[in-house]
């Protein structure tokens, strides 16, 4: 597929800017900006474009959004760039409007035995049917940021209005999770790939919140209340009804977003929070709405790491502030130290593993250049001589690591990258992190 100019023009900048400023992630920089586009996008009969995870042959909804949205800065006078975004847009609503409980989908229905063979309804588009939260957010978040970015709304078309009320609907119906007819059972697997309770989950209280019964990992929720993808959830509603209001001069709609983001935040507030005796009040990762906290954080995003970067609050909010000083110390139980590195992990990944989206969010959301200077060594030495940035490795043997090719990770380092170009960073300007 031909590469957009601007991705191209963008791409020289960058390299140029650290050649001459940060020689050491110089040789990551255009590989990893475009990893995405070069190896993980194609364009489908009917103008869509479906976009793989990279070593995995099928479209998360999730990492599709999260690859393709740092592109959206310089898409608004590149057509060709345009044409590809708007085409991730209307696959992600398709796929929404196919299974809204499906993380991840093949690109067509010619093959009914690909994906997974679960215990939970199929049909021959979908790959993997693990309801996540998250992953009703990022469509959301994507299409908002680009419409942000460009100033283009035509692409806000009926199938993406029907996806939003999908999603209020879905959200909707599993605040009461005994309500719902989902359920996933995986079997000659380990644990974390199922749900238990034949295929429904631990019980949970009907707490305001949304139930989700896995997590951005892919793994299944302890409690079916994950708190970082509650705080998604309730900003992907508020910008899902700015849309509303704004382009489909739909009041109602808007309104119903509007309240039922009110009502997660409220339960957030009342059931999301836990008093540390080290740390003072701060965020848990689940909860039931029965009194019991998962105390922990992993590195995929949606995470507590990544509070500021999804807009829910800032930075330097006290409770977000007491909740990163827990997640990054040895309370919680993945974060991970070694010769080379020191960060998140994840239960996902092997023991003792840190991941570098971790890494990179971290980054992301710090005002410390110190410590940005820091995770940035980390990822120029961490790398194993590819210039691309893994999933997780071994922080005392960066050589052992898993999935060498893994778009999500490029394309969240490229955007740490370009926002320290143009908040310069290396001149001596102070970063300001994501979401401030």
């Amino acid at each position: 597929m031909k590469i957009p100019e601007a991705l191209l023009r963008q791409a020289d900048r960058l390299e140029a800017y650290y050649q001459e400023h940060e020689p050491s992630l110089a040789p990551m920089v255009r590989q990893c900006f475009l990893s995405t586009i070069e190896t993980t996008v194609k364009q489908m009969d009917d103008g869509s474009y479906f976009v793989i995870t990279g070593d995995i042959p099928a479209m998360w909804l999730r990492d599709s959004a999260a690859q393709v949205s740092l592109y959206t800065r310089f898409a608004k006078e590149d057509p060709d760039l345009q044409e590809i975004i708007e085409g991730v847009i209307l696959r992600q609503a398709q796929q929404v409007l196919i299974d809204p409980y499906a993380n991840a989908f093949n690109p067509d229905d010619s093959d009914p035995e690909l994906g997974a063979k679960d215990e939970t309804e199929r049909g021959p588009y979908i790959w993997e049917r693990k309801y996540e939260v998250d992953s009703l957010c990022a469509p959301v978040y994507l299409a908002y940021t680009y419409w942000k970015a460009t100033g283009r709304s035509g692409f806000f078309d009926e199938t993406w209005h029907s996806m939003v009320e999908r999603i209020i609907e879905t959200f909707r119906l599993e605040q009461d999770h005994t309500r719902s007819v989902y359920s996933f059972q995986r079997f000659d697997c380990p644990p974390s790939d199922t749900l238990t309770n034949e295929g429904k989950g631990e019980p949970v209280g009907v707490t305001g919140m949304t139930w989700s019964g896995f997590r951005p990992s892919d793994d299944c929720c302890q409690y079916g209340y994950l708190i970082p993808s509650e705080m998604m959830a309730v900003c992907a509603l508020g910008k899902a009804s700015e849309i509303m209001k704004t382009v489909y001069k739909d009041p109602e709609t808007a309104a119903k977003a509007e309240a039922l983001a009110e009502e997660i935040r409220s339960g957030i507030d009342q059931y999301g929070v836990y008093d540390h005796p080290e740390f003072g009040k701060i965020y848990a990762y689940e909860v039931d709405g029965l009194g019991h906290y998962n105390l922990m954080d992993d590195a995929n995003s949606p995470s507590l790491l990544a509070i500021p970067y999804l807009g829910y609050a800032a930075a330097d909010d006290p409770m977000v502030q007491r909740t990163r000083n827990f997640i990054l110390s040895d309370e919680n139980p993945y974060y991970n130290k070694g010769a080379l590195a020191k960060g998140m992990g994840s239960p996902h990944t092997p023991e003792g593993y840190i991941w570098p989206i971790g890494l990179t969010m971290q980054a992301l959301t710090s005002n410390d250049p110190a410590e940005i200077r820091e995770l940035l060594s980390m990822l120029a030495g961490t790398h194993a001589g590819t210039n691309y940035i893994h999933e997780s490795f071994n922080p005392d043997n960066p050589e052992e690591y898993t999935r060498p090719w893994f778009a999500w990770a490029n394309t969240l380092f490229s955007e740490l990258l370009e926002d320290l170009m143009e908040q310069g960073f290396f001149e001596g300007t102070s970063a300001q992190p994501s979401g401030t």
